[in-house]
Order: structure tokens, then C-alpha cells, then sequence
């Protein structure tokens, strides 16, 4: 079946092919960027708490609504180190290193996000 379906298929139909996977590799490289992360942004509750530049090793320590929240910052990487909510998703999420990537420890209202040069796409900025 396969090589009846090549033999089948004209000029036009194999340039139809070759310019979807071109357009599909183009849009992949444009709009899901592996940029590296410059800074990390805390938001406590709807406000931004601070903003800090990921080239400097700190500690940081946020206080929410039912505990004080420890964000890590190393190597150009951040993560939630310590945090006082129950099951500590925030915790097991490890280490943050790409723009754009998040932790976010709901029970807290604490969330961290990675900032790059650029905005990277998702369906949030649309």
C-alpha cells in the first residue's frame, strides 16, 4: 500500500508535503524556545513580590498566608526549597532553569516564574 500511495502522489502533492514539515519546523524553532532564564519573578498572592536576577546565589524567604516559603537561587537556577504546605509540590518540583518555566505552591498563594529576555508563547499571552 505504501508504495502504491508514492506512485500515486504528483509534483504538486509531494511540494505540498515538503512545505507543511518546513512551516512545522519553522513555527517549532520560533515559538517554543529553550531561552535561558535571567531572572526570577515571586509573586505573593495577585502582587509581585520581588524580582531577582538569577547570576547571584541568595536565599529568600516569603512569608504567605500559612507559613514562610524558602526560594533558592544557584548557578542561574531557582527553586522552592523549603515551603509549609501539606504535600510540598512546590518542593518536588526541583529546580527552574528555562524562561517561561514556573512553581507555584497554591496553599501559600507563592509562585515563582523564570524570566528571559523575551516573553516566551503559551496560551496565556496569545
Amino acid at each position: 500500500m505504501p508504495k502504491q500511495l508514492c506512485k500515486e502522489l504528483l509534483i504538486g502533492d509531494w511540494l505540498i508535503v515538503l512545505t507543511g514539515i518546513l512551516g512545522i519546523v519553522l513555527l517549532f524553532q520560533t515559538l517554543w524556545t529553550n531561552e535561558h532564564a535571567a531572572k526570577v519573578q515571586i509573586r505573593l498572592g495577585d502582587k509581585i513580590y520581588a524580582t531577582y536576577s538569577l547570576n547571584q546565589q541568595r536565599e529568600i524567604h516569603v512569608h504567605g498566608p500559612i507559613g514562610t516559603a524558602t526560594i533558592s537561587i544557584a548557578q542561574g537556577k531557582a527553586r522552592f526549597a523549603k515551603s509549609p504546605c501539606h504535600n510540598q509540590y512546590c518542593v518536588h518540583q526541583g529546580w527552574l532553569t528555562r524562561a517561561g518555566q514556573a512553581a507555584i505552591c497554591l496553599p501559600n498563594q507563592i509562585s515563582l516564574e523564570l524570566l528571559g529576555e523575551t516573553k516566551p508563547y503559551d496560551s496565556l499571552n496569545y
